[in-house]
Formats: C-alpha cells, sequence, structure tokens
C-alpha cells in the first residue's frame, strides 16, 4: 500500500491509499480518481515530505515526543460556518454517503458476486454498493472488474 498527498484543479488537498504505485497510475489514466471535496476529476500528486525515522526515534530523552492536534469531538451543525477544511471534508463526506445510498442499490454480502455478474454481461448493469471480504475485492480488481472501496462503512440494512 502507497499514500499519495492528492491536490485537485481547484485546490483541494487531500491523501488516498493506493495499492501501489502503478495502481494509482491505472485509475488515474481510466479517469476514476475524483477530489474528496468537490469531486472533480482534475486531480494530481501533491508535493509530499517524506516520512523518515530521525535518530533516537519520537521518544528520544533529548527530543519530546509529539502531540496530537485537539479534535473536536462534536459534529458541526449542518447551517454551522465552515471554519476548516475538516468540516468541509466531513460534510463532503456526508454528502458522498447521501448520494451513494439514494443512486445505488445495495447488496449486502452479496458485491463481489453482483458486481462480477454485471461484468461478465451476466446481469444488467445497474449502481451497486456492499461489502465485499478484501480477498474477494481483490480478486474483482486483478480480474478488471471495476469496484473502488467507499471511505464510509455501509448502514448495515435489517429487516
Amino acid at each position: 500500500m502507497i499514500k499519495y498527498a492528492l491536490q485537485c484543479r481547484d485546490g483541494h488537498h487531500f491523501d488516498s491509499w493506493f495499492a501501489s504505485a502503478q495502481a494509482y497510475d491505472s485509475l488515474r489514466a481510466a479517469g476514476q480518481l475524483s477530489c474528496a471535496i468537490c469531486g472533480i476529476s482534475a486531480v494530481e500528486k501533491a508535493i509530499m515530505a517524506p516520512a523518515v525515522s530521525t535518530r533516537g526515534g519520537p521518544s528520544s530523552p533529548d527530543r519530546p515526543a509529539p502531540t496530537a492536534p485537539a479534535v473536536e469531538a462534536t459534529n458541526p451543525a449542518p447551517d454551522a460556518p465552515l471554519s476548516n477544511d475538516r468540516s468541509l471534508a466531513a460534510r463532503a463526506m456526508a454528502e458522498l454517503r447521501r448520494h451513494i445510498e439514494a443512486n445505488s442499490d445495495y447488496v449486502g454480502d452479496r458485491f463481489a458476486r453482483e458486481a462480477r455478474a454485471m461484468h461478465l454481461g451476466d446481469a444488467p448493469h445497474r449502481a451497486i454498493h456492499g461489502e465485499a471480504r478484501p480477498d474477494e475485492a481483490r480478486a474483482l480488481i486483478e480480474d478488471g472488474v471495476p469496484v473502488a472501496p467507499l471511505p464510509f462503512r455501509p448502514k448495515r440494512q435489517t429487516n
């Protein structure tokens, strides 16, 4: 796995994980990358600082351990002004979830079977979302079935 810092044409910065550098290149060439904030597909790698281990490590007695930034525990109200990129990203993520749930069918743990059937022409094409085990997702990707992980867990459908 490799993590890239990305930037869209409109200047939004976000990170994303890829199976490999080649996976990033393939997704970009296929036009399957989009900004996590605004959704446009004009996305490029941004300049990143490498994660480098320094002498003594983070817990060295001659260097204090880094502190994590404070994170607000509550979500802003939907009509609250956007005060930082984190709240903008959270609202974009919520909108993405609403869009996916409104415009696709939840197929639960049948996702891999349904996606493969559509890819092979054995089932009509439609937008679906659901759950797949890592080995099922890997097999779909290796077989060229166009799938992508969602950045949130699906709401479980119950009877």
